[in-house]
């Protein structure tokens, strides 16, 4: 008679609960996307209010999350409000690449032996795009609701993060218990906003050189290119490869008598993304995220596959998230240890230690504890809070 082992039943176990909870992700993707993309927003207008309060000593607790959140509204609508004029212009002068296409054509037919090279137009008639208008159609219309949900969610996050402290208390009414709960909390913060900051700087610089090298060459649309290159950088390797073949191609359209601009603007943002990616990103984010390249890779395709763009747009936040509380466990610890880059998914936080005393400053401030023990239940929860 066999004997199974306890270990290899729970990594058994472990293995079809994956299995089991990546389906329901899928299944529930039309729910639970916009409400992972509603928490990581409520997660960087947070961090945003709390930079203000760093910076600024004199903004008052209230004011700094509104504050936030206008400023983040408002710098999303100017995003969407540079996408829409300069794409505006852009398909204006696509009419007038049309003759510069049809050269581009019928130059690479003759280069692998078709005789007589099909136009720009007879290429659109086989394609029949008219087909795809009704998918089109009803894409802009999935986004639109989802945008709407995602608000949603998102308002109804910030309102009720007043009472999170308070949940924490009655979950965890020990300090011990509480303090690995916060540490674990703040992991999973603390890794978001890592990635957001690491991000949003690569991605500038990473568009303010293509800007440069872009506006040197003389190619139409710099700035909307530079800017649709920093927008992708937030999507791992996908942006990279979008940002490094797009305007090249571009390129060869709008310089149709030589191929050595789009050559040069390929090489130059090839140079770009290396000295980024292998010189300032390694220094820049150092132990803070702690996931091995190949698992980003994994989970951008994983999450991809899951979710569609907004699972890769979220697939490293996510898969830093899984990590952390996988390690809380002894079953699915080995899990997180295959994901993390050193081995070590805890980040040397041991749990339970002073880290989860950082309490956040945009947060509900905590009433003052009690000095006697005769004090009322009420105020010793309370009390509870600043500890």
């Amino acid at each position: 008679m066999t004997v199974t082992s306890p270990s290899a039943t729970r990594n058994a176990v472990v293995f079809l609960a994956v299995i089991a909870g990546g389906a329901a992700l899928f299944w529930m993707r039309d729910i639970l996307t916009p409400l992972a993309l509603a928490a990581f927003l409520a997660v960087m207008i947070d961090s945003f209010a709390r930079v203000m309060m760093a910076r600024i000593p004199k903004l008052p607790q209230r004011v700094a999350l509104p504050t936030a959140v206008v400023l983040s509204i408002v710098l999303f609508g100017l995003s969407v409000w540079v996408v829409a004029e300069n794409s505006a212009g852009f398909v204006n002068q696509l009419k007038d690449y049309a003759p510069r296409l049809n050269d581009v054509i019928a130059r690479i037919a003759h280069a692998v032996g078709i005789h007589v090279a099909p136009t720009l137009g007879e290429l659109i008639t086989q394609l029949n795009p008219s087909r795809y208008v009704g998918a089109a159609a009803q894409s802009l219309q999935n986004f639109a609701a989802s945008a709407v949900l995602v608000l949603i969610y998102l308002g109804f996050i910030i309102a009720s993060r007043r009472g999170f402290t308070r949940k924490i208390v009655a979950l965890f009414p020990q300090r011990a218990e509480r303090d690995g709960a916060m540490v674990l909390f703040h992991r999973i913060r603390d890794g978001v906003e890592q990635y957001l900051w690491i991000q949003t700087v690569t991605g500038l610089m990473i568009a303010v050189g293509a800007w440069v090298v872009m506006a040197l060459l003389g190619l139409d649309n710099a700035f909307f290119w530079a800017f649709l290159i920093f927008l992708a950088s937030y999507i791992p390797i996908l942006g990279g490869a979008i940002g490094c073949f797009l305007p090249p191609l571009f390129a060869i359209v709008q310089f149709p008598d030589s191929f050595m601009p789009a050559l040069v603007l390929f090489v130059s943002l090839q140079a770009i993304y290396f000295a980024v990616g292998n010189i300032v990103l390694p220094r820049m984010q150092g132990d803070s995220l702690n996931m091995d390249p190949t698992v980003v890779l994994l989970s951008l395709a994983v999450w991809g596959a899951l979710w569609g763009v907004p699972g890769m747009f979220l697939s490293t936040p996510l898969t830093v998230a899984c990590m952390v509380i996988l390690a809380q466990f002894d079953g699915s610890r080995w899990i997180a240890i295959l994901l993390s880059e050193d081995g070590d998914p805890q980040g040397g936080v041991p749990e339970g230690s002073a880290a989860a005393a950082d309490q956040d400053p945009v947060a509900e401030p905590a009433a003052p504890k009690p000095a006697r023990k005769s004090a009322p239940r009420r105020k010793v929860e309370q009390g509870d809070l600043k500890s």
